[in-house]
């Protein structure tokens, strides 16, 4: 065996398990694992600007593409706290990534040390597996069990916080000899394949909803392939979407009260029997449960035991990976398929396309200051197919859901349960480690893009050109939104008079110059004829100094968008639309 440091081992054992992109600050407690990463070369690490910043990196890291582990790694104390934040977001959207901080010295652990905190216990509600390890011999099972945790069943983060010595300490180890351990993920039997096939040809009106998981487990293909079969619709949720494209004639569209489409709720509400797989059943997607199930049998797949009956109780629960049960449905459809004992759910599909056809928002408003709607109707002409999306949440985020299209899996990426503002930035950063050369798209409101808006200077520093599409009316504008409840406006506007940047015209803060002050190129834009021109310009800019760059939208103050209470209460704010030229981007054109 070979004698060497602890953090050599771990090196070695990163770049065994696939794991080799990072992202974070180095500091005197984590320095000797910096220095085997500098030893060894084979880690690519990404300095940020903020650990949590580094966390949220790591994350849009992971979620780009499939089989990725983003490792976040920062020092002790407060870099660890800072890592909480992002730890929160992966956890709740079942995302695995490595978060890695330096530690006090095991004798010193209980003598408040500099910087000295218990970061195990602080981390584990938002781990799968959180641990300070107290011995050199340790080390290595710790790893190996680390990524068996965070690849077995849902997938989800690890810390691991590794005293100084522990780091210094030398022990024998032989890469040659390390194994990942294996990974089982349980899967549906054909008995239940063929119980939750036989409850859906027993309905009228059937529909799939799809989650995240779907994604998770690389299964989109066999999604489609399995809607197909039965000419059944499928309705993805907000982490699912793009596992069927959009322009998919089987894509009955997104439901819920905040990122929905009017044609999707209607069709939802009009289904008799739903099929869920890898889902969450949500509450911003299900509204109240019983408006929610009423009338309905529901069947539930998910690879977590206790997410089965969570919300509320299915009819048939069946615990599996979203890509085993997938297969072996497919399976026994196709059997039964060439049985002629599929029924035929063609008129009931077609009645779905039809709802897309009559049930569109407005997109195209012409006024100025301009109105959010006009943003992504010019945004889905500019990016055309092959775009990822990055956003997290507010208002932005909840219009680009009922404006923008997705077509494919992994091209919308979204901090969904979570929703941490600031999250947006850092993650594309992370998305773009992923995607190298592709298309990546951010979208902000003014205030989650100001949140953590530091990182865009490590776009600028390791060249991670992206766009970002800030949307900017001066306001909190889903928590505006949500005070119309309480008939109040308290503490909700950004705007001021910049005393340096008159041209803001009472917008507040110049992005436009801290943006370039970070080494990053931006563009603003207040007349909505403009748009095109000023994305086909931002797109040049990126390509040419491959640098993130910004587009800010001058927005009307106050824009109410559509949400409600209930599924069939959706409140719409706007005029609908009622012509083709109304809606020029919708995903099917008005009837």
């Amino acid at each position: 065996m070979t004698k060497m440091r602890t953090v050599d081992a771990i090196v070695a054992i990163l770049k065994k398990e696939g794991a080799t992109e990072a992202f974070g600050l180095p500091g005197a407690a984590i320095n000797p694992f910096y220095s085997a990463m500098r030893n060894d070369g084979g880690i690519r690490h990404t300095l940020a600007r903020h650990v949590e910043g580094a966390s949220h990196m790591a994350d849009g890291y992971t979620r780009a593409a499939p089989g990725n582990i983003g490792i976040c790694v920062g020092t002790s104390g407060p870099a660890g706290t800072d890592m909480i934040t992002g730890l929160y977001a992966a956890i709740a959207d079942s995302v695995p990534i490595l978060c890695i901080t330096g530690q006090a010295p095991v004798a010193k652990l209980h003598k408040e040390d500099f910087q000295a905190v218990d970061i195990a216990s602080i981390a584990k509600p938002v781990t799968k597996m959180a641990v300070t390890v107290l011995e050199p011999g340790q080390i290595p099972g710790t790893f190996a069990r680390a990524f068996h945790e965070m690849r077995t069943g849902r997938p989800g983060p690890v810390l691991i916080d590794l005293p100084l010595d522990v780091q210094l300490a030398e022990i024998e180890f032989d890469i040659d000899l390390y194994e990942p351990l294996p990974v089982a993920k349980p899967a549906a039997t054909r008995a239940q394949a063929e119980r939750a096939l036989d409850m859906l040809f027993a309905s009228e009106h059937p529909v799939i909803v799809a989650g995240g998981g779907v994604i998770n487990a690389n299964a989109s293909e066999k999604l489609v392939e399995l809607a197909e079969v039965l000419d059944v619709p499928v309705i993805p949720t907000l982490m699912g979407w793009g596992a069927i494209p959009d322009d998919h004639p089987l894509m009955a569209g997104m439901v819920g009260l905040q990122t929905s489409h009017r044609y999707g709720n209607e069709s939802f509400l009009a289904s008799d029997f739903v099929l869920g797989i890898g889902n969450r059943w949500a509450n911003r997607h299900t509204g109240s449960l019983d408006k929610y199930t009423e009338g309905r049998t529901f069947v539930h797949i998910d690879i977590e035991p206790t997410q089965i009956g969570r919300v509320f109780s299915p009819d048939l629960g069946i615990v599996s990976d979203a890509d085993a049960a997938l297969s072996v449905l497919l399976e026994v459809a196709k059997e039964r398929k060439e049985k002629f004992s599929v029924p035929d759910y063609g008129v009931w599909a077609k009645e779905c396309i039809q709802r897309k056809g009559q049930l569109q928002r407005k997109t195209h408003f012409t006024e100025v200051p301009i109105k959010p709607q006009r943003v992504y109707e010019e945004m889905n002409s500019a990016f055309g197919q092959d775009v990822t999306f990055v956003s997290t949440i507010g208002l932005s985020q909840i219009a680009g859901g009922q404006f923008l299209h997705v077509y494919g899996p992994r091209k919308w990426i979204n901090a969904g349960q979570a929703g941490p503002l600031g999250w947006t930035g850092p993650a594309a950063l992370g998305v773009v480690r992923g995607k190298p050369g592709e298309t990546v798209v951010a979208l902000s409101g003014d205030y989650d893009f100001q949140f953590m808006i530091e990182e865009l200077a490590v776009g600028a520093q390791f060249n991670l050109p992206y766009i970002h599409v800030v949307v900017n009316n001066s306001y909190l504008g889903l928590i505006r939104q949500s005070q119309r409840g309480f008939k109040m406006e308290q503490n909700v506007s950004l705007a001021f008079d910049n005393i340096n940047s008159p041209e803001t015209q009472g917008y507040g803060v110049d992005h436009i110059k801290v943006v370039e002050g970070l080494g990053c190129k931006a563009v603003r834009v207040t007349d909505p004829d403009k748009l095109q021109d000023a994305f086909s310009e931002a797109n040049s800019l990126a390509q040419e100094h491959q640098v993130p760059v910004v587009v800010e939208v001058i927005l009307e103050k106050v824009t109410n968008i559509s949400m409600g209470t209930e599924l069939d209460n959706v409140v719409e704010f706007e005029e609908l639309a009622a012509r083709g030229v109304d809606a020029p981007t919708a995903i099917a054109l008005l009837d």
